[in-house]
């Protein structure tokens, strides 16, 4: 049953607009001109008045080999490096690492899918996913995804899908399994490709069989894919589109009748299955709003409704341009989601020229059983990247087992891993020091694949170039609300 307008504004009214908050994260707010506070480093020395720590775990420490700053008691293992480590065939590993996920495998190893976010032909990288046998979709694409088996002393890596492109995000299953999400529209005869590319294809970490022929779930659309959730108890799917001219949307798939989730069934679905969907939100007077950008206050809460896509699989018109004005929401920049406290947390990056309201990142939280979506955090634009304590361009995301959120920035100039607590504090938790570019100009690579181990005590983060798989222990604790 759908939330229409009218029930949305009538709740509202009820309840007062913006107090219908879901999620277990609180108000969030983060950067210069936002909402809330930013601890600057003095969390492990200070206690409230209860005797508690402060927020976070104090200043990031210089890395003297100029790879990553973290709080003093935190160290850093590199587990993969593009072009240094090598898969268990003897190929380098490939470049430009984006959406993780973690997973428990056999007696007690780490399984982590790594997407590798190649774009375009296979010539124009040096470090591509190599062309396994019986793994490969379209043998003209550079990218896919690496599977990561770590131990406490050694490292195996193999590839887990090859012949894809631009694997950006992506995101794991109930059942165990890994979906990774190509970011590009590319069809076949565009940019050297042989087959339609821009679709969703699933990945076994414990089974190597299982990736052969690999077939994309075209049930789920072809479009530029970012993330994808899935919701445990009514088994929908929402994905994200990282798109611009006009901006993405957030998408909601719903399985067909009788339908049920397991290893391999998507695949085996018919390219029509099910009903896929766009976003179309409202506020608390029942009026359409156009682009997300439009929320300038932390805690504001639209309902949502959702609205059929004509044409999944985009076959003369990209799906965001299926649709007319006042039929869906938009978003600059849909990026990560992860599922947690019953609902989907999902990033709209940063936004300006190409939004109504600039800003520089936003997390909303879509609750599905009230069918609203709550904006959680709220970065300001951001007047001076450069310079370290602000944040900036929130894009992968995982909800903490210490509380709160942990986000992988994707900004300007410098670039962190930070953590939001429930009442709104924001602190830092890494900075990447490799500079890619000069002294005079130094240029700074995105985090991606922000995820933990199955038991917490391992944070897993990437420096997406040259490409850097990071294992990040140290004194976890759990965050004051």
């Amino acid at each position: 049953m759908s939330l229409t307008r009218r029930d949305f504004a009538r709740r509202s009214a009820l309840t007062g607009a913006g107090v219908a908050l879901a999620g277990s994260v609180g108000v969030l707010a983060s950067a210069p001109q936002a909402l809330a506070a930013t601890d600057d480093g003095t969390a492990d020395t200070d206690r409230d008045r209860h005797g508690h720590h402060g927020i976070g775990y104090g200043p990031l420490l210089p890395d003297p080999d100029g790879i990553l700053a973290l709080p003093r008691g935190f160290s850093y293992r590199i587990i993969t490096h593009s072009g240094r480590t090598t898969l268990e065939t003897g190929e380098p590993t490939p470049s430009n690492h984006d959406g993780t996920a973690a997973f428990a495998g056999p007696r007690g190893t780490t399984l982590l899918v790594n997407n590798h976010e190649l774009k375009g032909p296979r010539s124009g990288w040096e470090h591509p996913v190599p062309l396994t046998e019986g793994l490969v979709y379209d043998p003209a694409a550079a990218g896919g995804c690496t599977v990561v088996e770590v131990r406490r002393d050694h490292v195996a890596e193999w590839v887990g899908i090859a012949g894809t492109s631009t694997n950006c995000a992506g995101g794991t299953t109930p059942w165990g399994t890994w979906l990774t999400c190509e970011e590009t529209e590319d069809k076949a005869g565009q940019n050297g490709m042989t087959k339609d590319h821009g679709y969703v294809f699933e990945v076994d970490p414990a089974d190597r069989r299982a990736g052969r022929d690999p077939r994309p779930v075209k049930a789920l659309g072809r479009y530029a894919h970012e993330a994808v959730v899935v919701d445990p108890a009514r088994g929908h799917l929402f994905l994200t589109e990282d798109a611009s001219g006009p901006n993405g949307l957030l998408y909601r798939w719903t399985p067909p009748t009788g339908f049920h989730h397991g290893r391999g069934r998507l695949r085996a679905l018919a390219d029509d299955a099910g009903v896929l969907q766009a976003f179309t939100c409202f506020d608390s007077g029942g009026r359409f709003v156009d682009d997300l950008s439009r929320a300038t206050r932390v805690g504001t809460v639209y309902g949502v409704d959702w609205t059929d896509v004509p044409d999944r699989d985009a076959r003369t018109v990209p799906v965001r341009r299926q649709f007319g004005p006042g039929q869906v929401t938009r978003a600059r920049k849909l990026e990560g989601m992860w599922w947690g406290d019953g609902g989907v947390y999902v990033v709209s990056s940063y936004a300006r020229e190409e939004s109504p309201v600039p800003h520089d990142g936003q997390v909303w939280f879509y609750d599905p059983r009230r069918r609203t979506l709550t904006l959680k955090v709220l970065f300001g634009v951001n007047p001076d990247p450069a310079a370290d304590g602000a944040f900036d361009g929130p894009d992968n995301i995982t909800v903490s087992p210490y509380g709160g959120l942990v986000i992988a920035e994707d900004g300007e100039g410098l670039q962190h891993l930070l953590g939001a607590t429930d009442s709104g504090r924001t602190y830092p938790i890494a900075r990447n020091e490799l500079n890619n570019g000069t002294e005079e100009a130094p240029e700074y690579s995105e985090f991606t694949g922000v995820t933990f181990s199955p038991d917490g005590h391992t944070l897993y983060a990437n420096i997406q170039d040259p490409g850097i798989m990071l294992a990040v222990t140290g004194p976890w604790r759990r965050q004051p609300r």
